[in-house]
Parts: C-alpha cells; sequence; structure tokens
C-alpha cells in the first residue's frame, strides 16, 4: 500500500522512479520502506552508511523492501479521536 494515500500497489513493479497511481507520492522512499524506523540510527533498521534526508522522496537505497501491510493515515487518528470526543461530550 502506499505510504501517504493506502492506495494498493503492485510490490513486484517498484523502481528508484515508482510513484503511486493515486496521489503521485515517490514508492520508493523510506516511508514506503519495511525497515523504516523513526527513532533508530537514520531511521532505519538496516546498517546505512548515508543518510536519506527526506523520507518521502525517492532514493538510492540498496536495502530497500517494500512495506507490507495498512498504513494507519494520519487522517484516520484524527478522525478516530473526534468521533471518541464526540461520543463521550456530544455534538
Amino acid at each position: 500500500m502506499c505510504w501517504k494515500c493506502g492506495n494498493s500497489i503492485d510490490v513486484t513493479e517498484i523502481t528508484r522512479l515508482s510513484t503511486c497511481d493515486e496521489c503521485g507520492s515517490d514508492l520508493h522512499s523510506c516511508k514506503n520502506c519495511n525497515f523504516y524506523s523513526p527513532g533508530s540510527h537514520y531511521d532505519c533498521h538496516e546498517t546505512i552508511d548515508e543518510l536519506v534526508v527526506d523520507k518521502e522522496k525517492s532514493n538510492f537505497c540498496d536495502n530497500f523492501s517494500v512495506k507490507k501491510g495498512d498504513f494507519v493515515k494520519k487522517n484516520d487518528k484524527v478522525n478516530s479521536a473526534r468521533e471518541a470526543f464526540n461520543s463521550l461530550f456530544g455534538n
């Protein structure tokens, strides 16, 4: 799935230049990688030599592995919190 919009992607066809058909975001990026781990050294579970500054843009990382599964979108978290608040206190 695309890290940004949640669109399903064909994980067998991701190259450095691949973009999401739905939102246009780069797919060969840290945020779409299985090893992406904010807070780890260079935000990566793999040992890498150089920092990738922009985690949302395409990069040349040889360790890239497509993250499989669902991403929790920021808007989903906001909407869930809003719904929980409204159910407690009403509209």
